[in-house]
């Protein structure tokens, strides 16, 4: 449905001057009374028929509304006012601010953007809550993924340690002494996250082996290099 609509000049009158209003039809808080309501049919002609037709368009008529501002009718007009060369003076919407055509006395306005303005605050200070909430626990999140990081490698190094001189022990050791070998090297055996199952998975590419494959199944890094983990290979050991 296309809608067009055309506003006569009318003015401002306090008895002193006179004051014309531009393009009230944009502002905001202008409430108009209809006067009246007429629907006319259009003609049917070949041509108009035809395009009609063609268009996939068919026209029933136009409705005619006229809206007015009754003569004596109280109003507040906030906007941009500009005088011309004649001594005309004409409000009209400014290009950056509000414009305001109301009913309401300027003292109501202004107590009405109050309420605007507290209740802009009141979000803003709700949304700048979500925010350091947001904030504060990407930070926490952050902070303890670091420290279970560093204890994870502190885990391994410490494993590594301990692996390191079993097996420089196991070369010089003796028979009596074999027993304890075979406990220590189970010990060292044992996965590094869990410290309850022997490591069986090798990660794919970087080809560490340090985790049991329940472990593994929730890392994505290896806790050795940190490489990406593309697979986890299960292994079985005699």
């Amino acid at each position: 449905m296309l809608s067009v609509s055309k506003e006569v000049p009318w003015y401002l009158d306090d008895g002193t001057g006179r004051v014309y209003v531009v393009g009230a039809r944009a502002a905001a808080g202008l409430i108009l009374t209809v006067a009246s309501e007429v629907f006319e049919e259009s003609g049917r002609t070949l041509v108009r028929g035809t395009l009609d037709y063609l268009q996939g368009l068919k026209m029933l008529g136009v409705k005619r509304t006229e809206r007015v501002l009754p003569t004596g009718t109280s109003l507040t007009v906030v906007g941009e006012a500009i005088k011309d060369d004649v001594g005309t003076i004409r409000i009209q919407r400014p290009h950056k601010g509000p414009f305001y055509v109301s009913p309401k006395s300027i003292d109501q306005l202004i107590l009405n953007l109050g309420k605007w303005a507290k209740l802009y605050r009141l979000a803003s200070m709700g949304f700048a809550t979500f925010g350091v909430f947001l904030l504060a626990k990407r930070a926490i999140q952050h902070f303890l993924e670091r420290k279970r990081r560093h204890e994870l490698q502190k885990r391994v190094f410490n494993a590594a340690a301990q692996r390191q001189a079993r097996e420089s022990e196991g070369g010089n050791g003796t028979s009596d002494t074999e027993p304890n070998s075979k406990k220590d090297q189970l010990v060292l055996d044992i996965c590094v996250i869990c410290l309850e199952q022997e490591y069986n998975a090798v990660f794919v590419p970087c080809g560490h082996m340090c985790c049991c494959m329940a472990c593994s199944s929730h890392l994505t890094n290896c806790p050795l290099c940190r490489r990406r983990i593309d697979q986890a290979v299960r292994t079985f050991r005699h």
